[in-house]
């Protein structure tokens, strides 16, 4: 009797096939506001459903990790080091995105009246508190005045410092806290058990994300705005096989190989446009991938707040895009003004939704380009961030 393998598709696959068949269904029920509503629902539950598991794991995780660490002062090199590689390669997508811009002149190519707008006003309350927040107000909103009410609201840099005392804490404490490190412990590896069965339903997410995407703006909204996409994800590419490969190769290691290991995971946060919904797998493959335990559960988490290197090269293309396309020329005192902006207004962003549009929002005016020039550029923001 003949015997038949039965084969199981990655979860890359997975995903994959349920983007294509979100793309499908985005043109099938273009403007269709009952399925777009059923599409942005199930989406919905998806994001609620990875957002869920996070914090769990963040605290887990990191109070584990920074108790085994154990010495103050290792930590704190630890920090220091992450925070300025943290700033020297958010610095370096910003200026690659300009650099960018600026050769090519994406905007120069559109006439800006032609489009079709979208509406922001849902993003201009968070991107006026961003304006005035400033480098302190980033600095005293890491600090949480009540760590419960930050955990409710999924504020991940107040979480992550109380996490580091908390671990730092039981560290100081010795053999008396080897039961709270076991209780975490164990409190990690369900919710990894949790993210796997999660990450069952990733490709359904996926299809309803996409499909919502596309069913309310179009593919027609992409055609006039291809050549400012094609820019921001080739910039994208070289800036992970260039900058990142350099930086791997520094390190002794291969980026392919580095890629090759979390395949899945860009997928997904390609399709989700959102590096939240990989933070889990992420921290679960790093330390399969040998790396320590208490290095992976900090900077992870940390990089998932203040190194958003994509965003970053997608914010300084778009600022420089719709300066071109307004036929402002910006000057090189502009330019810097524009790095340093980003640089502080996307600290601490990452957990509101829309975070590299509001970004933006916070951001253009400063340089005099018209904040209703981000209109033309909302539809596709899902695309591109």
């Amino acid at each position: 009797m003949k015997r038949y393998r039965s084969y199981r598709l990655s979860l890359g696959w997975q995903i994959l096939i349920g983007l294509v068949i979100g793309v499908v269904f985005g043109v099938i029920f273009y403007k269709n506001n009952t399925a777009i509503t059923a599409m942005q629902n199930i989406g919905t539950m998806f994001i609620n459903l990875i957002q869920m598991i996070v914090l769990p794991i963040v605290v887990s995780c990191l109070t584990v990790g920074i108790a085994s660490m154990g010495d103050i002062k290792k930590l704190g090199r630890v920090g220091l080091k992450t925070i300025i590689y943290f700033e020297l390669m958010t610095t370096i997508a910003i200026a690659l995105g300009m650099i960018v811009a600026n050769m090519l002149h994406p905007g120069t190519l559109i006439d800006i009246h032609s489009l079709h707008g979208s509406d922001i006003s849902q993003y201009m309350a968070t991107a006026k508190t961003a304006e005035h927040t400033g480098i302190w107000g980033t600095l005293m909103g890491i600090i949480p005045t009540n760590i419960f009410k930050s955990l409710a609201n999924g504020d991940m840099m107040p979480v992550i410092f109380f996490s580091v005392f908390f671990g730092l804490g039981i560290a100081a404490i010795g053999e008396k806290g080897q039961i709270l490190i076991d209780g975490l412990n164990a409190v990690a590896e369900v919710m990894f058990k949790v993210t796997n069965w999660v990450m069952h339903v990733a490709p359904i997410g996926v299809c309803a994300l996409i499909g919502v995407a596309l069913a309310e703006m179009g593919i027609g909204a992409l055609i006039p705005l291809g050549y400012f996409v094609a820019i921001a994800y080739v910039t994208m590419t070289a800036f992970i096989l260039v900058v990142m490969g350099i930086v791997a190769k520094i390190f002794g290691f291969s980026i392919f190989d580095l890629l090759l290991v979390i395949k899945d995971e860009i997928v997904l946060a390609f399709s989700t446009a959102s590096s939240e919904a990989v933070l889990p797998k992420m921290i679960e493959k790093m330390d399969k991938f040998g790396t320590s335990q208490g290095i992976v559960s900090f900077v992870i988490p940390t990089g998932y707040t203040f190194n958003l290197d994509g965003s970053a090269i997608y914010q300084s293309i778009a600022a420089l895009f719709l300066a071109q396309a307004y036929h402002i020329n910006l000057s090189i005192g502009q330019q810097i003004t524009l790095l340093v902006v980003l640089m502080i207004t996307s600290k601490g962003m990452a957990g509101v939704p829309g975070a590299s549009f509001v970004v933006l929002l916070a951001t253009i005016s400063t340089i005099g380009v018209p904040v209703t020039g981000l209109t033309f550029i909302a539809g596709i923001d899902r695309i591109v961030d």
